[in-house]
């Protein structure tokens, strides 16, 4: 398929957009001894509420599943920021952001302790970026504007 250069650079853009925010996220977690996704968890709703409570009370499983979070959003966004490997960072954030819909769904009479920035109707933020990372594996530019670029390059050579 061949991008013309306004479309190009608009997905690029909304891979970088992404990926900032996503690495954005991560870091401010990483660096952060004292976070924990424990209050976040405590306050799931929906039909899987009860395995997101149960999370945040195993002690074994809370610092590994904070370990995953912190990282996994760091290195995805890393990812899509400098276009490597970006298909496969878009899958891993459609399934983490898929976790973090399923923990708090935006389904009619769920209330949330945290305030949300908006009202929701099924339909929320968390779902459109999913959308949005759909669009990012479904047409790459990491070949065009990206490492992978020179990547793929050196291992044709």
């Amino acid at each position: 398929m061949e991008y013309t250069k306004s479309k190009v650079l608009a997905l690029v853009f909304l891979r970088m957009a992404i990926g900032w925010h996503f690495f954005y996220e991560g870091m401010v977690k990483v660096f952060n001894p004292l976070w924990t996704s424990k209050a976040y968890l405590l306050d799931s709703g929906g039909f899987m509420k009860d395995f997101f409570i149960g999370l945040a009370h195993n002690s074994t499983f809370l610092p590994i599943s904070d370990s995953l979070n912190a990282w996994g959003l760091s290195l995805i966004g890393f990812s899509l920021i400098v276009g490597l490997f970006s298909r496969y960072a878009a899958i891993a954030g459609m399934a983490l952001l898929g976790l973090y819909y399923l923990s708090h769904p935006a389904f009619p009479g769920i209330t949330y302790l945290f305030p949300s920035d908006g009202s929701y109707f099924i339909i929320n933020k968390t779902l459109v970026e999913i959308f949005a990372l759909y669009v990012i594996f479904t047409f790459p530019t990491d070949h065009l504007i990206g490492l992978e670029r020179f990547w793929k390059k050196n291992i044709k050579q």
